[in-house]
């Protein structure tokens, strides 16, 4: 009888370590970019991975951000799972905004997130300064299917932002305004959600 209760005891034991282990997997496993490139101007190749849950409904991404160390390690300075919008913002069931992740690039120092819309796209730009991940730029274009393109594009170094409106079929310009805004300090990545910041986004 004792020996049974030992077994009995191990069996839950085992179970319950397994469970532990099982909800600490990550699960955002399913790699989806790897780009490198010098964020931080130190001259090493740092990088930028991007991974998609494969478990959640919504399969959010996450965007990883790496310092690569003088001994050749790679450290991890930023994270964000809010940034990229997820593959299915309702459930996979529910309603396709059309909005998908297109690709990371890294060029000058610059971190470039493009996204797609159904009929067009948008970019942000990051800069590291200030000891974290700042926006400096954000730019979109899209049509509305019906001779009209719109384009915003919103230097916040300078606060330039300039919004246009375009007729396709013609080639004219229709409209074209130029305002200027400063933001400071500069928005952080870790605190920006996809069409839900005011100011660089409309």
């Amino acid at each position: 009888m004792k020996h049974f209760f030992f077994n009995l005891t191990c069996l839950l034991l085992q179970t319950v370590l397994f469970a532990q282990n099982d909800t600490c997997k990550d699960s955002f496993d399913y790699l989806i970019a790897v780009v490198h490139g010098n964020l931080n101007k130190d001259h090493l190749p740092d990088k930028a991975v991007v991974t998609q849950d494969t478990i959640n409904k919504k399969a959010p991404f996450r965007l990883q951000l790496f310092f690569k160390e003088p001994g050749g390690q790679y450290r991890l300075v930023e994270s964000s799972t809010q940034i990229i919008e997820p593959q299915y913002p309702d459930g996979k069931d529910g309603f396709y905004t059309g909005n998908s992740f297109l690709k990371i690039t890294i060029r000058k120092g610059v971190l470039c997130i493009r996204n797609e819309l159904l009929k067009g796209h948008y970019e942000y730009f990051f800069r590291y300064q200030h000891n974290r991940f700042e926006l400096i730029g954000f730019s979109e274009s899209q049509s509305d299917g019906r001779g009209k393109m719109y384009f915003t594009d919103f230097n916040l170094i300078t606060g330039i932002k300039i919004k246009q409106t375009d007729n396709y079929e013609t080639g004219k310009m229709i409209s074209r305004t130029k305002t200027k805004l400063l933001l400071r300090p500069f928005p952080a990545l870790r605190e920006l959600v996809p069409f839900e910041n005011d100011h660089f986004l409309y």
